[in-house]
């Protein structure tokens, strides 16, 4: 049987990535497989892997997706209230998945300085995240 772990987060900013590796790893605390996938049900939100020991590396994200993808641009998707058409190719930019091996022992097989990010573009928002185990 195949177990589906909803993850909860509530975000701050628009635009925010958030360390979630921890959560992830007690997630699969326990259980075996080949690997843990690691998905975003969200259009304005994605999921990469990338440094997590220096917190700088998030806030050039951020800062970097919003240069990248400005908010000045003559968007056609616009309604109102919603003027989120930024966000949505900010998260294409980083996907809905990440797919991570699983060692023998269970652990995540991240390198050194691995962590997983939950990418906020259209926050601050309550937020979900799915994991699983893999065959």
């Amino acid at each position: 049987m195949r177990l589906v772990h909803e993850l909860q987060l509530q975000t701050e900013r628009k635009s925010q990535l958030v360390d979630i590796t921890r959560e992830v790893r007690d997630a699969v605390a326990g259980e075996s497989g080949a690997a843990v996938l690691v998905y975003v049900p969200h259009t304005t939100a994605g999921v990469t892997i990338n440094e997590h020991a220096d917190p700088a590396v998030a806030r050039d994200f951020e800062a970097a997706l919003e240069k990248i993808v400005p908010e000045d641009w003559p968007w056609q998707h616009v309604e109102e209230g919603e003027e989120n058409a930024p966000t949505h190719i900010r998260a294409a930019f980083m996907g809905p998945s990440v797919t991570i091996p699983l060692r023998e022992d269970g652990s995540l097989a991240l390198g050194t300085w691995q962590g997983i990010f939950f990418c906020e573009f259209d926050g601050p928002r309550r937020r979900s995240v799915y994991v699983t185990v893999l065959g």
